[in-house]
């Protein structure tokens, strides 16, 4: 019983990650809020323009600056409260907006876009629980963090494989929800255990 107390000690304390800056204008945070600059002109390239190669280039120059401003942040001791809120903010928006596009011609698409939705409005509300209970912030997880890449990948190969096949499409499509509601749930234990320990 001492040691699963500890376990979730750790996993508590693991997610109170503390911050270097109070500083908002942080060279992390300027990358967030470029990502969030580049969704309407990309969703204009998409719709617009029907150009899915410069579409799904600004995508990529969008996720690697979401690479950026982690590893900045980490790396030169800039993670800020405010890059804890901005930068899944600016995930979950470019999100949405690329798959919003993709719906247009991938009807199965809109099952991924109705559970972010419902994700997020879950685990918002329990996390300013947490937040005002325990003021904790919670971190990235490892799951979220897989959910993100496996999303990315999916999103791309439907920009850039004009023709892929239907099954292919809903094969993708529907193993990226199967992870975003596991991740869903790792969240909510995690969450619960914040509440119930910390």
């Amino acid at each position: 019983m001492d040691e699963l107390m500890h376990r979730e000690e750790t996993v508590v304390e693991d997610d109170r990650q503390p911050v270097d800056t109070d500083e908002f204008f942080t060279l992390p945070n300027i990358l967030s809020i470029i990502r969030i600059f580049l969704i309407p002109v990309f969703m204009y390239y998409y719709i617009a323009r029907g150009d899915y190669v410069l579409t799904a280039v600004l995508v990529i120059v969008s996720a690697l600056t979401d690479l950026a401003d982690g590893f900045i942040a980490r790396r030169f001791h800039l993670v800020s409260a405010a890059g804890k809120v901005i930068d899944p903010i600016a995930d979950k928006l470019t999100q949405l907006a690329v798959m919003l596009c993709l719906v247009t011609r991938y009807p199965h698409m809109i099952f991924p876009i109705i559970w972010i939705f419902l994700k997020e409005l879950t685990t918002g509300i329990v996390s300013l629980i947490v937040l005002k209970k325990k003021g904790v912030i919670r971190g990235a997880a490892w799951h979220g963090k897989l959910n993100t890449v496996l999303l990315f990948l999916m999103m791309i190969m439907h920009l850039l494989w004009i023709n892929i096949p239907a099954k292919v499409s809903d094969v993708s499509i529907f193993t990226c929800l199967g992870v975003m509601i596991l991740s869903f749930i790792f969240y909510m234990i995690r969450l619960t255990r914040i509440l119930k320990y910390a």
